[in-house]
């Protein structure tokens, strides 16, 4: 069974507490003889507009994509920066570990006399 659709206004819901229904209801005003729509935004444009477009596109691209590149680039630095950070530091670690392993392997091992 289908609902009957009626016409709501403000904040008014239907009798039954539901959402409120609207109605499509078609224009009532056509446009005047003369006027017609566009069928695409560039049906309007010449040739040379449509290459500056063009050209202005290409190069807000680029200028986007350079600075993408520059910030690529940055964070790859600071990437790099980190990791050798963490190797200096991993060495200087491997080093005390080497160190303390000598020293326990003269504590451990037995001496000849």
């Amino acid at each position: 069974m289908q609902k009957p659709i009626m016409a709501v206004t403000g904040d008014e819901t239907a009798a039954t507490g539901d959402m409120p229904t609207y109605q499509i209801r078609a224009p009532t005003t056509a446009l005047p003889q003369g006027v017609v729509m566009a069928a695409s935004p560039g049906s309007l444009h010449s040739p040379q507009q449509l290459a500056e477009e063009a050209t202005r596109k290409r190069e807000l691209r680029l200028m986007k994509n350079r600075e993408a590149a520059k910030e690529c680039r940055r964070r790859k630095k600071e990437y790099v920066k980190c990791l050798e950070s963490r190797v200096a530091v991993l060495e200087v670690q491997n080093k005390k570990l080497i160190e303390e392993l000598e020293t326990l392997k003269d504590i451990c091992s037995p001496k000849p006399d």
